[in-house]
């Protein structure tokens, strides 16, 4: 297996509510005098070396935290497997043999393997939950905007956010805290939506694994669907088609002059992904930011202030090096939190096979400090 770490620091650390604590930086954000890859040699060749710190990686070690290295990432964030055709797969601990996740692979294994406190990572459209569900962590997607991208390699802009992957809760809402600079909504969740048109489709063995998690945290449970009655036989798979699709415009939007003049080299997964956005014309984004409004205001609707949406961060525990995952299915479950700019927590639930799988709770816009509350 690949060690998590591109390269190792040496950080002296200072004081504050996180001294003491060792960081793990995804190679996608910014540290002065080090290289960023992105995960792509291309990259890496093509750009500078930066000479200041992202913001959050400003706010984290200012608030005392030691960077202890940058980690490996899929090539530019666009993947949720945690493989790397360049630099190899990061461990995964919880599950050898298996992928750790992605894109925020190497910050999720070195969290998972000791190596570190807090791993910095980016979700875009899953690549902190999925990572964390894989690897029997705890993660937070924040609010879309809530936390700086300043120095930051950005892949589909108006779905990018920055979190952390932590052990424990307690640190997760310790590091958050400092990232999201005490701005949000306070007040406690009392009721989970477990809709069951979203649970209706996780297969037999997840439900049973992170279901009793969602009884266990005695709230009021409403098992209605999330999608109201309509003429669309599959609203779930609609939201993803549309997820997709505004993901592959902003990236080609993002990269696509870059790829050109610059011809990288990717893995074959990253490779299609590219060469389909490019491909992409305006009529088809223009319905899916139809379809994206539509969930905005849904998720606005089910989850009024106190509600949270409970379910799987993941349809099954991590695959096989190697294997072919269900990338359509794991989307299904994360695109809500990125269509709608919501909050997405995945907390450890329970086991599949002796394997991790977690649960993921998603509140409405704001509702970070709610989710770190519940955690």
């Amino acid at each position: 297996m690949t060690d998590p770490f591109i390269r190792t620091i040496e950080d002296a650390g200072r004081e504050g509510p996180l001294a003491g604590l060792r960081l793990a930086v995804k190679d996608l954000f910014d540290l002065a005098g080090v290289p960023t890859g992105a995960g792509n040699p291309r990259w890496l060749e093509t750009h500078e070396v930066p000479t200041e710190d992202a913001a959050a990686v400003a706010l984290l070690r200012n608030a005392g935290a030691k960077v202890v290295g940058k980690t490996i990432t899929d090539e530019l964030a666009w993947s949720l497997n945690g493989t790397n055709a360049h630099y190899g797969t990061p461990e995964n601990p919880a599950a050898p043999g298996r992928v750790p996740g992605g894109s925020s692979s190497g910050s999720a294994s070195a969290v998972a393997l000791g190596r570190a406190d807090i791993g910095l990572g980016t979700d875009t459209g899953g690549s902190i939950r999925v990572p964390a569900s894989y690897c029997g962590l705890f993660g937070l997607r924040p609010t879309h905007g809530r936390v700086s991208l300043e120095g930051v390699v950005p892949l589909a802009p108006s779905f990018d956010t920055a979190g952390v992957l932590t052990r424990e809760a307690a640190t997760l809402r310790l590091a958050m805290g400092v990232l999201l600079e005490g701005t949000g909504e306070a007040g406690p969740i009392t009721r989970l939506l477990a809709p069951q048109d979203v649970w209706g489709e996780i297969p037999e063995a997840t439900r049973a694994a992170v279901m009793p998690k969602v009884e266990s945290l005695g709230l009021t449970i409403d098992r209605e669907p999330l999608f109201p009655e309509s003429g669309d036989a599959a609203p779930l798979e609609t939201a993803r088609v549309a997820y997709a699709t505004l993901q592959a415009w902003e990236a080609w939007q993002t990269h696509g002059a870059w790829i050109e003049a610059n011809d990288p080299v990717f893995g074959p997964g990253v490779a299609a992904r590219f060469a389909n956005a490019a491909k992409l014309d305006r009529a088809e984004v223009a319905a899916a930011q139809r379809v994206r409004s539509g969930v905005a205001a849904l998720v606005r609707d089910r989850l009024p202030e106190g509600t949270a949406l409970a379910i799987p961060a993941a349809p099954g525990p991590a695959f096989m090096i190697g294997g072919s995952p269900d990338r359509e299915a794991i989307v299904r479950l994360t695109c809500i939190a990125g269509l709608s700019g919501a909050p997405g927590l995945a907390v450890p639930a329970g086991t599949v096979d002796g394997l991790p799988v977690g649960l993921q709770l998603v509140a409405a816009p704001g509702g970070d400090e709610r989710l770190l509350e519940l955690a």
